[in-house]
C-alpha cells in the first residue's frame, strides 16, 4: 500500500494535482454537507466548512510529504519556517504592501478622481478586523498557491514555466463566478496575474513564505480599512476601468499600474541576487 501510494510522485503533475484534491474533497464532503443541511445560518456555514476545509488541507499536505515524498518536514520545504528573518519578511511585506493601497489611494485622490472622508466607524476596530482576515487569507492563500501548488508545478516544469503556470492558476480561481461578472469583472484578471507572479519571486527572493504572505495581507489589509472604514468617495471623474471596478483598485488601470511596480521592484531584486550567487 505504501509503495502504491509513493508511486505518485513517479505521475506527472496534472494527475498529482488530481490526486491531492480528490483525496482533499473526499475527507472534506462527507462532513461538509451535513453542514451545509443542516446550518441555518449562511455565514456561520461558510466560516465553518471554510476552516474544516483548510484544517483538512493542512492535514493532507503532512501526510502528502510523508507518504508520498518521503518529507517529514514537507511545511518546512514549502517555507513554512517559524525563524526570524520569516517573521520580518512578513511584517516587511505587510508594511509594503499597506504602502502600496494608501499610496494608489493618495495620488487618486492628488488627481481628484477621490475625495477623503472622516470614518464614520470605530476605526481601531476595522483596522484590527482588518488585519486579522488580511493574516488569515494571506497565509492560507500563500500556502496553496505559492507553497503546495508551486513546489508541484516545480518538480515537473522549468521554474519560467512553473511561475507563469501558477500565475494564470491564481487569477483564474478568483474568477469562478458566473459568465456575466466574469465579463463585468475582466479588468481584474491581468492585475491578478501580476499579482500571482509578484507573488512567486518574492516567494523565490527568500525561498520561504513569510514575504509572500506579509505583501498579499498588506494589500487585503490596506484595502479593507479604506472601504469598509468608508474612508474614500470616488469624483466619478474617471471611468471606473481606471480606477477600478466596484470600487476594487485591482479592477482598474491604476492598480495594475501600481502593483507592475511592486512586481518590477522585487523582480530586480531576485534578478539582482541570482547574479551576486551566480559571481560567486
Amino acid at each position: 500500500m505504501r509503495h502504491k501510494i509513493s508511486s505518485i510522485a513517479r505521475y506527472p503533475v496534472p494527475i498529482r494535482l488530481g490526486f491531492f484534491i480528490l483525496a482533499l474533497l473526499l475527507m472534506w464532503l462527507p462532513i461538509a454537507i451535513p453542514i451545509y443541511l443542516l446550518g441555518r445560518d449562511p455565514n456561520t456555514v461558510s466560516i465553518l466548512t471554510m476552516l474544516l476545509l483548510y484544517g483538512e488541507f493542512i492535514f493532507l499536505l503532512r501526510w502528502w510529504g510523508k507518504c508520498v515524498y518521503h518529507q517529514r518536514r514537507i511545511l518546512q520545504h514549502y517555507g513554512l519556517v517559524r525563524t526570524r528573518r520569516n517573521w520580518l519578511d512578513l511584517l516587511r511585506g505587510l508594511v509594503i504592501g499597506v504602502i502600496l493601497v494608501f499610496s494608489l489611494f493618495l495620488v487618486e485622490g492628488w488627481l481628484g478622481w477621490l475625495v477623503w472622508l472622516p470614518s464614520t466607524v470605530l476605526l481601531p476596530q476595522i483596522i484590527l478586523e482588518g488585519l486579522i482576515v488580511a493574516i488569515a487569507v494571506g497565509f492560507a492563500e500563500e500556502l496553496l498557491f505559492r507553497g503546495w501548488l508551486l513546489d508541484e508545478l516545480e518538480r515537473d516544469y522549468r521554474p519560467a514555466v512553473a511561475l507563469w503556470v501558477n500565475a494564470i492558476l491564481f487569477a483564474l480561481l478568483h474568477f469562478i463566478k458566473p459568465l456575466p461578472e466574469i465579463l463585468r469583472t475582466l479588468p481584474q484578471f491581468p492585475a491578478l496575474i501580476v499579482l500571482g507572479l509578484t507573488l512567486v519571486w518574492a516567494k523565490r527572493l527568500r525561498n520561504r513564505l513569510g514575504l509572500p504572505i506579509g505583501l498579499h495581507a498588506g494589500l487585503i489589509w490596506g484595502y479593507y480599512i479604506i472601504n469598509v472604514g468608508q474612508l474614500t468617495q470616488y469624483s466619478g471623474q474617471v471611468p471606473d476601468w481606471i480606477t477600478g471596478v466596484d470600487r476594487n483598485p485591482l479592477a482598474g488601470v491604476m492598480g495594475l499600474l501600481f502593483l507592475a511596480i511592486l512586481a518590477l521592484g522585487i523582480r530586480q531584486r531576485l534578478n539582482f541576487l541570482v547574479s551576486g550567487k551566480q559571481a560567486r
